[in-house]
């Protein structure tokens, strides 16, 4: 993946729609309305439970059973409160729906309640409570179905039913219970793991937002790293060598001036680059698109010899990759070694800047043969140095399966190695 991709997917959460937006929807008009409006939702569930009992209410009424409907409008009310008080409301619809049945055994609202507040509790709980809850709930309602004497064919006048119809009746009774309040149980269940698997999606999907943020700032602060590094140093050794020639040589001082007032500028051009990835001048998001600076590398050369490096450069095998990031990378990378070896090269004869391709593989070499670069190279300590030079060289190797060593050369002086992978062409990178 080029260092582009990564900017790329770094800016995507910004601009595609949030998870939460994507959920909503997902939901649908009629689900988002609820979704929005709990209590309207809790009417329309007391609305269903009342129209299913409604039969029974009127019957009751007109044979004069009051408390059947009064225990009736009691697990209405109580289905009010099955989001607030989930066991509590199982509880007591499991208590009232016995009463109601002892009263009034073949109603039409048969575990209606037990229904919606066995689903309230399932959607809140974990799946073995709630398991525990429902077979809690249910068990009594079966088994007085299971055991009662009374059947419709004893309270009716049918004629030649079987011996052994009541018992049957009540068993498949007893059976109907326990498996609508398991399926209502399962579909609380089935919604709770829904919602649950929303919310660890919307979880990944902030973490990697935070991911994107946190790589974009590493990517700035490796970038403003480079640029002001390489661009103090080398305006710092230019003011010294023209406050040196100036007098000896006004022709010479001219031309460390002029190299001088390009780097400033240059830097100043680079670090506006790098910021525009935050605001541009008209408000409006910047393009993130690395830096090129594949054509630039002659030319940073030239500044570093103008700055008085001793500075041999030699490329061996075909031409670099035409990418812009992989060209950016190397550039980086033989920008920071030489900063480093004009910070802390001393008697200086020769510095050596190597690049080699050799099928996907990218060799890049510094070596000088200074004093003081070995000293101060396992930490580039120094009044300018922040000790991030090798890990920002590393950090940018990573991205195409690459590595970077520094350390003494075998010559003396200070050697970096890199080594990085291009694998564009094959469709890889």
């Amino acid at each position: 993946m080029t260092e582009a991709s990564q900017v790329k997917d770094a800016s995507a959460p910004a601009a595609d729609a949030s998870f939460a937006e994507i959920a909503q929807r997902r939901r649908g008009r009629i689900r988002r309305y609820f979704y929005k409006r709990p209590r309207a939702m809790d009417a329309v569930v007391v609305l269903c439970y009342v129209l299913l009992a409604l039969p029974t209410i009127v019957s009751s009424i007109v044979d004069g059973k009051w408390p059947v409907a009064v225990l009736l409008a009691l697990i209405a009310a109580a289905l009010m409160f099955r989001r607030r008080f989930p066991l509590q409301v199982v509880a007591a619809v499991g208590l009232l729906e016995v009463a109601a049945t002892i009263l009034n055994p073949w109603g039409s609202n048969v575990s209606a309640g037990l229904w919606f507040a066995l689903y309230a509790f399932a959607s809140i709980k974990k799946r073995g409570i709630a398991l525990v809850v429902f077979a809690a709930a249910s068990l009594p309602l079966s088994l007085l179905y299971l055991f009662m004497w009374t059947s419709p064919s004893q309270m009716g006048t049918l004629q030649d039913v079987p011996e052994n119809f009541h018992l049957i009746n009540n068993i498949a009774t007893a059976i109907t219970i326990m498996l609508s309040n398991l399926l209502a149980t399962g579909i609380g269940i089935s919604v709770r793991q829904r919602r649950e698997h929303e919310a660890e999606i919307a979880a990944w999907a902030a973490r990697t937002t935070q991911l994107g943020k946190v790589t974009e700032r590493n990517r700035i602060a490796r970038e403003m790293h480079d640029v002001v590094a390489h661009s103090l140093t080398v305006m710092i050794s230019l003011s010294d060598g023209a406050a040196v020639v100036v007098k000896k040589d006004p022709e010479r001082a001219g031309e460390v001036l002029s190299e001088l007032s390009r780097t400033g500028r240059a830097a100043l051009a680079d670090m506006r680059r790098v910021l525009g990835v935050l605001r541009d001048d008209s408000g409006r998001p910047a393009p993130l698109t690395p830096l090129e600076s594949g054509h630039n590398l002659t030319k940073l050369l030239e500044g570093f010899r103008t700055a008085g490096l001793p500075l041999h450069y030699a490329h061996s095998g075909p031409a670099l990759p035409a990418d812009p990031a992989f060209e950016l990378t190397v550039y980086r990378i033989v920008q920071e070694s030489l900063t480093n070896v004009l910070r802390y090269g001393r008697s200086l004869g020769r510095v050596d800047v190597q690049v080699a391709r050799d099928g996907d593989r990218v060799t890049i070499e510094v070596l000088d043969d200074g004093r003081g670069t070995r000293e101060a190279g396992s930490d580039f300590v120094g009044s300018l140095g922040t000790g991030q030079g090798i890990a920002g060289m590393n950090e940018r190797a990573g991205i195409y399966a690459g590595i970077v060593t520094a350390g003494p050369g075998k010559r003396g002086g200070w050697a970096v190695h890199a080594e990085l992978r291009w694998n564009g062409d094959k469709g890889e990178s």
